[in-house]
């Protein structure tokens, strides 16, 4: 079997590294981000990585599981990386819910960061 690209190995392990991150000490994910980097949650716009860490500690749950379905890793032209995320999660004592996250990833002296985040719950008005 051939060996995955690189950019599959470096995506598959910032994913990985990530969720576990989220999981277990969501306040750790400020080493994801830079100033520069930003997030869309829910539609909602932040900037930087002050204020992305502000919305991510301020989320409204105090445990939180992902399990991750499926996982997508493409190389772009300046040479970072476009990572999308399928995947389930569950919040507390919440039913699990379905999301989606596009992360693209970006070497910054020879550290691997997230530059842009955009994160969507799975969730269908069908009214």
């Amino acid at each position: 079997m051939a060996e995955r690209p690189i950019w599959e190995q470096i995506g598959a392990s910032f994913i990985q590294l990530y969720y576990q991150q989220f999981d277990t000490s969501r306040e750790q994910l400020g080493a994801f981000y830079t100033d520069a980097s930003c997030l869309s949650w829910e539609g909602q716009q932040f900037q930087g990585k002050t204020a992305i860490m502000e919305k991510l500690m301020r989320l409204p749950f105090q445990k939180i599981q992902h399990n991750i379905t499926s996982e997508d890793h493409q190389p772009t032209p300046d040479n970072c990386i476009l990572t999308m995320v399928v995947g389930q999660l569950k919040v507390d004592d919440d039913p699990v819910m379905g999301f989606h996250q596009l992360f693209v990833l970006k070497n910054i002296n020879d550290k691997w960061i997230c530059s842009n985040d955009i994160f969507r719950l799975a969730l269908h008005n069908f009214s």
